[in-house]
């Protein structure tokens, strides 16, 4: 039996979508590859952090480290660490570009800073064909099709 135009359009429609989730699977292996490293004046120290900011490596090139205070080790060990965890950030948000609805800044949405309001907006935005499905059903079936009743609005 062929297809409908009507079950056509919604593989065209099913493709379409995982074409997407395709695309975000790659998003997610960019981001968790994203590595990051910082190091210290006069090479004392460096340090390697990954996507999550999560320290994985710390070196000491040389022997600079013996001949400080442990005050002053400690201050470059966590200098050090921030400078690689907004340098992995900054990657991560560059990986991010361009993949986030408009409006929604990717440093301040790994920052926490970000309005999450765009993301899901009052009325989903969806393809006209949908919203005539949600509205009258399935074509060429009458007014009887398939009706989604929506939740009120809060």
């Amino acid at each position: 039996m062929p297809s409908s135009p009507y079950d056509q359009h919604i593989e065209e429609l099913l493709g379409a979508y995982r074409r997407e989730r395709a695309q975000i699977g790659e998003l997610q292996r960019r981001m968790r590859e994203v590595k990051a490293s910082a190091t210290a004046p006069r090479q004392a120290l460096k340090v390697t952090v990954n996507s999550q900011g999560e320290v994985t490596a710390i070196e000491f090139p040389t022997g600079a480290y013996k001949r400080m205070a442990p005050v002053e080790l400690s201050q470059m060990l966590v200098s050090t660490i921030q400078k690689a965890r907004a340098t992995a950030m900054a990657e991560v948000a560059e990986v991010l570009s361009g993949h986030l609805p408009e409006g929604i800044s990717a440093t301040e949405l790994l920052q926490g800073k970000a309005d999450l309001g765009g993301l899901l907006p009052e009325t989903p935005t969806m393809a006209d064909e949908v919203q005539e499905y949600v509205v009258n059903g399935r074509p060429g079936r009458g007014a009887g099709g398939p009706r989604i009743a929506r939740p009120p609005l809060a």
